[in-house]
């Protein structure tokens, strides 16, 4: 009987921790930045170009860089070939007598009607550029970014309550996954496929909210708001940083996005809610620099 006893005791108790197990796994909730993992788009060794366009603003940025350079190389190349032809058709040694002819019809028409042409050509695709990036119209949301010394605050206009600062981890706190001096403690999550507004501005002085791989470079100016926007093609992991020269911590304004399919992004707005709306903004225990000289740098 004893023996009985013991095999449903543990039968019992086996039975138990699978129900617990169970439990746990229901009540873990998924990651809805998950599907963000699978992609980043993060600098690399030796990259000598822009990073691979992750929006249709940075691909039509890249492809007039490309563009407006091809003409550049045919301009040298012609200016190049020709100094070489003159230097050698027109040397001393067979010239003794100059020529003294001082004015070409013909040369000086094409001397001005070609570079004339070369800058419409390039001045048609650049002012197309322009007006599409200033077509901010009917985004499906609208972000608003805050620089301050040293770290960005992120308002979800049409979230309310959902406003929270995002500050660079400590080297110290690195963690495997994670890029030193780029990861952040709480990213910028926005849906993919969708058009997002940016209203950029700052607290206290002049930063810059730069996302090279999705075609977004704006100073945030205090007392003035102004607007970027963009449509990010993939799930993925998008990084960026404050390119002005904004004080001692400049170099500790990384920009962290999480692009996440529009369902993984509704559901990532009721978990940050819970998160985060308890005191409508988060503000990390610690931040990217000691205490001391944290005091010290804005007094």
């Amino acid at each position: 009987m004893a023996a009985v006893e013991l095999a449903c005791m543990l039968a019992l108790a086996a039975g138990m921790a699978m129900l617990g197990h169970a439990a746990l796994a229901q009540g873990a909730a998924p990651d809805p930045t998950a599907a963000a993992n699978g992609y980043v788009d993060a600098p690399h060794d030796w990259q000598i170009w822009f990073p691979e366009a992750g929006s249709p603003m940075q691909a039509r940025i890249d492809w007039l860089m490309k563009y407006v350079l091809w003409i550049m190389a045919g301009v040298v190349a012609f200016v190049t070939i020709l100094m070489g032809y003159v230097m050698i058709r027109f040397r001393a040694g067979r010239n003794p007598v100059p020529s003294r002819t001082t004015h070409n019809t013909v040369i000086e028409i094409v001397w001005i009607a070609v570079p004339c042409l070369i800058l419409v050509a390039i001045i048609v695709p650049s002012v197309d550029l322009i007006y599409y990036e200033a077509d901010d119209a009917n985004p499906y949301m609208t972000v608003t970014v805050t620089g301050h010394q040293w770290y960005w605050e992120y308002s979800y206009n049409a979230v309310p309550g959902l406003d929270y600062s995002s500050y660079m981890i400590p080297d110290a706190r690195i963690r495997p996954g994670e890029i030193r001096r780029l990861s952040v403690d709480h990213p910028l999550v926005l849906p993919v496929g969708e058009k997002i507004r940016f209203v950029i501005t700052s607290a206290d002085v002049l930063h810059g909210f730069y996302l090279p791989s999705l075609g977004v470079q704006k100073y945030a100016i205090p007392g003035t708001s102004l607007t970027s926007w963009t449509i990010i093609r993939k799930p993925g992991t998008y990084y960026g940083q404050c390119n002005q020269i904004c004080g001692l911590w400049h170099d500790a304004m990384p920009i962290e996005i999480k692009a996440v399919p529009l369902q993984d992004y509704l559901a990532w707005t009721k978990t940050a809610l819970a998160k985060y709306a308890s005191d409508g903004v988060s503000r990390p225990v610690s931040s990217p620099m000691p205490r001391n000289l944290l005091a010290a740098a804005t007094r």
